[in-house]
């Protein structure tokens, strides 16, 4: 059950419209690294959370998350009070009102003129809000390091949005939703490291033979050698010979068939292959064979036809069969 309180959770203060902002503001309110991502993602990892402090962290960061809405939702709708009365009543000009809502230089029109300068839930660029958004996978040990990225890509969202506005109760409540993301994080890091063991996520054992093996796949100017792939902890492969075939089989792909499928395969290969030695004539050489001869189109050109007559080229005679005649005849194919 959700009780709510109008009161907000971090006070909005706005010191003139900014059409403009606004729509920038709204990838934290309907972009994939926003509030409702976020709330969404917690609570439905809460509702299938079977450890009993997960479940009560979730539910309170989640219903954190919805409060924040609320309050890139009211930045929004109050940057966009002046654009909102002008459109509506339409007072100004229309070249006028089309310069105020191109004149930002991003897609401010789209959320002006489509949705009434209101507050929709889409992302900056006028793209509606999905569920695809979210990642969960129902897997603590996964999902709480997707959450922890999730907060972190927020954060930086939010320090890109303070870089571009210098209206001072703007920068305030921004810089109180960048520092909550970091709260977040530090409370999913928390209930990770609390499960013993967390890695890797998941229930079963990585094979041996592969888990400590960094595969240096791509070589040239710029490799590098870090605690990511050197030391005790890494068998480090640059032999291409050594990248294929790790397992000891041929690196082929295989499958074992009943008989019948077998027939059938080699059946449709019969009928599919191609004649290496074959060198067919194609339409784009018949048409730059035209073209180079007497420079206009193929149905410019004489002797040629439309509708699955003959076509001249330098051969002989294409049909519509595409098998096509004997060098020099000049009968028609037969229909």
């Amino acid at each position: 059950m959700f009780a709510h309180n109008k009161r907000l959770q971090y006070t909005v203060r706005v010191s003139e419209p900014n059409p403009a902002l606004a729509n920038l503001m709204l990838e934290q309110f309907g972009g994939p690294q926003g509030e409702l991502a976020a709330a969404m993602r917690y609570f439905t990892q809460a509702v299938s959370e079977d450890d009993p402090g997960r479940k009560d962290m979730l539910f309170d960061i989640a219903t954190e998350e919805l409060s924040h809405l609320e309050i890139i939702g009211h930045i929004v709708a109050m940057l966009n009070k002046g654009a909102k009365g002008r459109l509506s009543e339409a007072v100004d000009s229309e070249a006028e009102m089309y310069r105020n809502i191109t004149g930002p230089g991003n897609d401010s029109h789209i959320t002006q003129v489509l949705y009434g300068a209101g507050t929709p839930l889409v992302n900056s660029a006028g793209v509606p809000w999905t569920a695809a958004y979210i990642d969960s996978i129902t897997e603590p040990t996964a999902d709480l390091r997707s959450n922890i990225a999730a907060e972190a890509r927020a954060k930086i969202v939010y320090e890109r949005l303070i870089g571009l506005t210098d209206d001072p109760g703007v920068k305030e409540a921004l810089g109180f939703l960048m520092t909550r993301e970091v709260a977040h994080q530090k409370s999913f890091e928390k209930a990770l490291y609390a499960i013993e063991p967390n890695f890797p996520p998941g229930k079963m054992a990585a094979d041996p033979r592969f888990a400590s093996v960094y595969y240096n796949m791509s070589q040239g100017p710029g490799e590098m050698r870090g605690s990511w792939n050197q030391g005790d902890d890494w068998d480090f492969v640059s032999d291409r010979e050594k990248q294929v075939a790790v397992d000891g089989g041929s690196g082929e792909a295989q499958v074992a068939l009943p008989g019948e499928d077998i027939d059938v395969l080699k059946q449709m290969a019969m009928r599919t292959q191609s004649n290496p030695a074959g060198n067919p004539r194609t339409g784009a050489e018949l048409g730059m064979s035209l073209q180079s001869a007497g420079g206009g189109t193929m149905a410019g050109q004489s002797g040629s036809a439309m509708g699955g007559a003959t076509v001249a080229s330098r051969g002989g005679k294409l049909d519509d069969t595409g098998k096509g005649n004997p060098k020099g005849s000049s009968k028609s194919p037969k229909k």
